[in-house]
């Protein structure tokens, strides 16, 4: 379990920006997500429901995953890859079943 920690102050300027922007997506999507769960308590509409927990699953929860996966675990990076990918889909279905499910 020995991982070599890289530095902020030692990281290629590639990694921070990689980082940066995983970290804007989860942020952004987070807000729309908020603002889709705030359409849903307004108008009870059950569409917005899912819609907000569709786009959780698909910006914030990969990149929590990502983080937790790699902080706490010393998993095969494939292994987060799969995780990840399984979270962005479900936010797809979920994002589908609010456009086209039944209501």
């Amino acid at each position: 379990m020995s991982q070599d920690v890289v530095r902020i102050d030692e990281a290629p300027l590639f990694e921070l920006l990689t980082v940066a922007s995983l970290f804007l997506v989860a942020l952004m999507g987070t807000l729309i997500a908020y603002q889709a769960y705030r359409g849903y308590r307004r108008n009870d509409a059950l569409s917005m429901l899912y819609l907000a927990a569709g786009l959780l699953l698909l910006t914030l929860c990969p990149f929590l995953i990502n983080l937790t996966v790699t902080t706490m675990f010393s998993l095969d990076q494939v292994v987060t890859v799969f995780f990840e990918n399984v979270s962005r889909l479900l936010g797809l279905v979920a994002i589908m079943y609010s456009l086209y499910g039944q209501h």
